[in-house]
């Protein structure tokens, strides 16, 4: 349920070289994964995609099936680091609720396999990939595909997981340097 661009693993974890790291836009009815690789200031696409659930399921039957097939994209990728957007309020609380249901089982499934997940705000993703926290949707998913050429994406919440893992890895370059 994706596009990939043919290469796995080469995970990194001291953070020199190449370092594979899955983006995750997190929500109950389609959350975007993205795995990038970061090379120095050089990012290249490996694969995302989508995972939808079904509406009509009962809320545990949604969450087990977000949890499966997020940790075979995981297993299939092997990557060293994760980022996940944070959960932002909205008017529904209902809908709050479930967003942050489907992150903690993101998290979940990312912690199972020993992954630290760097947790970045939506608009700092904005700020980060874009250049203005106020974006626009379709300004994160044209710089996306500008940064990342030979992405095939797969829709808008493969675009923001991406830009996760966009903004995660300018981030640990940053802390690299600090150090």
């Amino acid at each position: 349920m994706g596009s990939s661009g043919g290469r796995t693993g080469g995970a990194d974890p001291e953070g020199e070289g190449l370092l594979i790291i899955i983006g995750l836009d997190p929500g109950l009815a389609c959350t975007g994964w993205g795995v990038i690789a970061a090379e120095g200031n050089r990012l290249s696409h490996i694969a995302n995609g989508q995972i939808r659930t079904d509406a009509k399921l009962a809320l545990p039957a949604r969450l087990v099936r977000l949890e499966e097939e997020l940790g075979r994209i995981i297993d299939a990728h092997a990557p060293a680091a994760a980022a996940c957007e944070e959960v932002f309020l909205n008017d529904n609380p209902q809908s709050t609720l479930k967003l942050g249901q489907a992150r903690g089982v993101i998290l979940l499934a990312a912690a199972r396999r020993g992954l630290e997940v760097g947790e970045y705000a939506p608009r700092l993703v904005k700020k980060a990939v874009v250049g203005t926290g106020g974006a626009e949707k379709a300004q994160v998913h044209a710089m996306v595909q500008r940064l990342l050429p030979a992405a095939g994406i797969a829709g808008a919440d493969a675009a923001d997981a991406l830009a996760v893992a966009i903004t995660h890895a300018h981030h640990l370059a940053s802390a690299r340097r600090i150090a």
